[in-house]
C-alpha cells in the first residue's frame, strides 16, 4: 500500500518533467491523502500536460459515484483484469502521480507502530505509476480521478511495511528514463518498466506520529525524529 505521501508544487513540477507553463497554482502537501485532488501528468495532444485530479480511481461506469471499495492503489498482478482498471489500461489512461517522497508504517516488537518517510537518491521529484478514467455523472458532469500501482516491496520496504491490510508492497516508481515510455508506450512497453525500484536508491527515515492524521500538513512531518 501506498495510502500517504509528499506532493510538489507546480513550479517544481513544471521545471521537473518539462512542462511548459501551466494554468495551475498550488503549494507543496506534506500529507496527501486519499480523495484529495493531487497533481498527475498526462499526454494531451501529444504533448505532456500537468492537471489536478481526485485520488481514488471512480470507474467510467460508476456514474461518477465513488466505489465502495478502495481505489488508491492498482496491484500490478491484476490492473488488467480487475473490472475498475482493465477499461484505463486497455485504453491506454497511463499518468505519472507526482510525489517527493511517502510514508509507510512499521510495527515493531513492542507493537508501536511508527511512521517512516521514504525518498528516492536520485530524484528529488519523482512519478508513481498511475492509471486515470473519466466517469460522467446523471447531469452530465465528469470526474477525473486516478490510482497508483503497486508491487511486492523491495528490501527495504520489506523491513519497513510489515503491517496494515496489505504488507510487503510498495508503489511502482518510474526511473526518469522510464516516464516517457509509461505515459505514451504500447501496453508491453508500459508494462515493462514496471520494476521494484532499488533498494540502493531509496531513503527511509523514522519521522513523527504526527503524520497519521491527515489534518496536519507542514514541513515539520517529513523531519526525522
Amino acid at each position: 500500500m501506498c495510502g500517504r505521501y509528499v506532493s510538489p508544487d507546480d513550479a517544481s513540477i513544471e521545471r521537473e518533467f518539462n512542462l511548459v507553463r501551466q494554468e495551475w497554482s498550488f503549494p507543496p502537501s506534506f500529507n496527501v491523502a486519499p480523495t484529495q485532488s493531487v497533481p498527475v501528468i498526462r499526454t494531451v495532444d501529444a504533448h505532456p500536460r500537468g492537471s489536478r485530479i481526485r485520488w481514488g480511481l471512480i470507474p467510467f461506469f460508476a456514474k461518477g459515484e465513488p466505489p465502495k471499495y478502495s481505489t488508491i492503489n492498482a496491484r500490478i498482478e491484476t490492473v488488467e483484469t480487475a473490472a475498475s482498471y482493465r477499461g484505463p489500461w486497455k485504453r491506454g489512461q497511463r499518468c505519472l502521480q507526482v510525489a517527493t517522497g511517502f510514508y509507510e508504517w512499521h510495527l515493531n516488537p513492542e507493537g508501536r507502530k511508527a511512521p517512516f518517510y521514504i525518498t528516492l537518491v536520485d530524484q528529488a521529484a519523482f512519478a508513481f505509476a498511475g492509471l486515470w478514467d473519466r466517469s460522467a455523472k446523471a447531469d452530465g458532469t465528469t470526474v477525473d480521478s486516478c490510482v497508483h500501482i503497486t508491487m511486492p516491496a523491495n528490501d527495504l520496504m520489506r523491513q519497513i511495511h510489515n503491517t496494515g491490510n496489505n504488507p510487503h508492497r510498495m508503489p511502482a516508481i518510474l526511473r526518469r528514463e522510464d516516464r516517457d515510455i509509461w505515459l505514451n508506450g504500447t501496453p508491453d512497453d508500459a508494462r515493462g518498466v514496471l520494476a521494484q525500484y532499488e533498494s540502493g536508491l531509496m531513503v527511509a527515515q523514522e519521522v513523527s506520529t504526527r503524520v497519521n492524521s491527515p489534518k496536519n500538513n507542514d514541513p515539520t512531518l517529513v523531519q526525522a525524529v
